[in-house]
């Protein structure tokens, strides 16, 4: 027999939510949109919570390799913030290659600044070597000084290889003629293939290797073949079974070597105006 209440509501046309059986489908559908919004609300409250997180986490990786690509290593214990004191971030004016007085280096978001028009240029097919689509005006340098002036710059670059852009640093001595080191720092290649670019033992050949000719053309290569004599010095070994990644990479190096990069800042740094 139904109780007062329960009749009284069938009376009045109106049933209450709590009194609809659990398997209705107005019941299942109310407390599976509650679920969602009450999900949808925790994770955008902890996105956006650990945002700051994560961004500093980045910073601190990426400084991490520049300290790396540099040669210097981290110290027992020491903070990378601390080590990073000894690098010296300037943001350089590509077209001019002067130094900016404004602008924050550490922090330069590379792949932001390609797309704003303000912040970039459209490159045009004859000039996008690295298949970027657009250069950023300015660009942030890392410099290491020591008695006699600048003993290493750091570079950023990147380009496009078989599945992604390859996001990664490259040090030169003080005179931006000789590799020091190579790394990267974010890409998209096949494991065991492209993503060879990663491997010490491949990077290690970087170092002491020429980048540049006496008119100041970018002659550091990445190619299959045993090099002449003369390019023996400005010859990288492309990685097997990856050609189109490591063309990517000869690209890359040959785009922000060049005149399109900080070709214009190196060679202010041969003329002595680091």
């Amino acid at each position: 027999m139904n109780s007062p209440e329960h009749s009284g509501a069938a009376r009045g046309g109106r049933v209450r939510f709590r009194d609809l059986p659990n398997d209705s489908t107005a019941k299942i559908l109310v407390v599976a949109t509650l679920v969602c919004i009450v999900c949808a609300v925790l994770v955008s409250s902890a996105a956006v919570l650990l945002r700051p997180i994560q961004e500093r986490n980045a910073l601190l990786a990426r400084q991490r390799y520049i300290l790396e690509v540099a040669g210097l290593p981290l110290g027992p214990g020491q903070a990378v913030e601390q080590a990073f004191g000894q690098v010296e971030p300037h943001l350089v004016e590509l077209d001019s290659g002067e130094y900016l007085e404004s602008g924050d280096a550490i922090g330069f978001d590379i792949a932001k600044a390609s797309r704003e028009p303000g912040t970039s240029r459209a490159l045009g097919p004859d000039e996008d070597l690295a298949k970027i689509h657009r250069r950023p005006d300015a660009m942030p340098v890392f410099l290491v000084r020591g008695d006699a002036g600048i003993e290493t710059v750091v570079l950023p670059v990147h380009g496009y290889g078989l599945w992604s852009t390859m996001y990664g640093y490259v040090a030169l001595d003080g005179r931006g003629e000789r590799v020091k080191g190579i790394t990267f720092y974010s890409h998209g290649e096949t494991p065991g293939l492209g993503a060879e670019i990663e491997n010490p033992g491949w990077q290690s050949q970087w170092r002491g290797k020429r980048t540049l000719g006496e008119d100041g053309s970018v002659l550091l290569s990445v190619s299959k073949g045993s090099p002449s004599p003369e390019q023996a010095d400005y010859h990288i070994d492309a990685i097997s079974g990856a050609t189109l990644t490591s063309d990517g990479v000869n690209n890359m190096i040959h785009f922000w070597l060049g005149e399109q990069g900080f070709g214009p800042y190196l060679a202010r740094l041969r003329s002595g105006g680091g």
